[in-house]
């Protein structure tokens, strides 16, 4: 049994592939979205594509998914075929727009769909009505190894396998996925083989000084997530993406290098948040969630804030920066609460949410800040 709708997308890229049609592949800018964008490059490119483009959406500056800024930058390139991973599955007006430009739209995403589908050509998402595939928790990096698999078919060699894979892996550990089934056997098939990677980026990695003596290989990749989480995007490409594509060990080692920098400062930043929020919540002990923004709070801090604070309080925790105008937030919760079904109950109050039931995100309008606050404390109190 293969996921729904994996042997249209891959069809229709091997079309694109051999009537030389633009492709462009268009991914989150966390890890799952670069790893899932460089697993589809490399099995694009394996069956003699090319690629026209890549983009990666700054949050901060554009918004989440396929956003109205990434359609005018990107309609050059229209007529062609573009392809999303780990979004997209929510952009119900960017996706028939980018239609009306002249693509068509895979959408390769493992996000729950919040009670419609967009428009696009092809929908690959195991979390969408009608899916029989039994595994429901891909990562978007999982989801794009078995596109690979489907579009190379028995052209995949062992080596080109194991040169996904172990993306795959380490998106699949970063995203935090369900470590059983499907993502299990991509896990340990990663991990087998990291230590033999041709990658300059990752052997960079492995060779570095930075790990401890006695670290496993576990270890040494969960160090190395936690550099990659490090926002560096130059020219629209996230760091992780540049580290990962790097040409020369050289050029891999230097880049480390800076990023275990900014990483060291970067964790000062947090703790530095870390503690103004744990004191502003010092007497709201009683509260069943937390929500708590500032101006000063930094937008590439909020995930780790929310996930530190929701770990130390046990209770969901909505984190957001704002400006005069508006409000971007991230969220995370311990096990049994589904933030993104607390926000959909919420949703008049808010202009795009979205993400897993323990790790999401928001974004709306300042004016609304005390009625979504209000809202969504009724709900917590109602669902403790």
């Amino acid at each position: 049994m293969k996921i729904k709708n994996l042997t249209k997308a891959a069809n229709r890229v091997q079309k694109a592939i051999a009537q030389e049609e633009r492709i462009i592949l268009y991914g989150d800018a966390d890890l799952d979205g670069v790893t899932a964008v460089l697993i589809a490059d490399e099995a694009i490119k394996s069956l003699g594509g090319k690629v026209a483009a890549y983009y990666f959406p700054e949050r901060e500056k554009e918004g989440y998914g396929v956003t109205r800024k990434a359609l005018k930058h990107l309609k050059q390139y229209a007529p062609g075929l573009l392809i999303t991973f780990d979004l997209g599955i929510s952009n119900f007006e960017e996706i028939p727009l980018a239609k009306k430009l002249g693509f068509s739209v895979i959408v390769m995403d493992h996000h729950k769909a919040l009670g419609k589908l967009p428009k696009a050509d092809i929908i690959v998402d195991p979390k969408q009505p009608g899916e029989k595939y039994p595994f429901k928790e891909f990562a978007a990096c999982g989801l794009s190894l078995q596109l690979a698999k489907a579009l190379l078919g028995k052209k995949m060699s062992d080596t080109l396998y194991q040169s996904m894979v172990e993306l795959a892996a380490v998106g699949t550990i970063a995203d935090m996925m369900a470590r059983e089934q499907d993502n299990s056997q991509i896990i340990q098939d990663g991990l087998d083989a990291l230590p033999y990677s041709w990658r300059p980026g990752i052997r960079a990695f492995l060779e570095s000084d930075i790990f401890g003596d006695d670290a496993s290989l576990e270890q040494k990749v969960q160090h190395m997530i936690a550099i990659l989480n490090v926002r560096d995007t130059k020219n629209r490409r996230p760091g992780a993406f540049r580290l990962l594509s790097c040409p020369s060990l050289p050029k891999a080692k230097r880049t480390i290098d800076d990023f275990v920098e900014k990483h060291k400062l970067r964790r000062e930043r947090v703790d530095r948040a870390a503690d103004e929020i744990r004191m502003r919540i010092f007497h709201k002990k009683a509260d069943p969630w937390v929500f708590e923004g500032d101006a000063a709070f930094e937008y590439v801090l909020l995930g780790a804030l929310a996930s530190i604070i929701s770990q130390e309080t046990q209770k969901p925790a909505f984190i957001y920066t704002k400006s005069k105008t508006t409000l971007l937030g991230s969220v995370r919760a311990p096990s049994g609460h589904d933030t993104v079904k607390a926000m959909q109950s919420c949703r008049e109050f808010l202009d795009t949410y979205g993400g897993h039931p323990q790790a999401s995100g928001f974004q709306t309008t300042a004016d609304k800040e005390k009625d979504l606050r209000a809202c969504l404390t009724q709900y917590f109190q109602k669902n403790k």
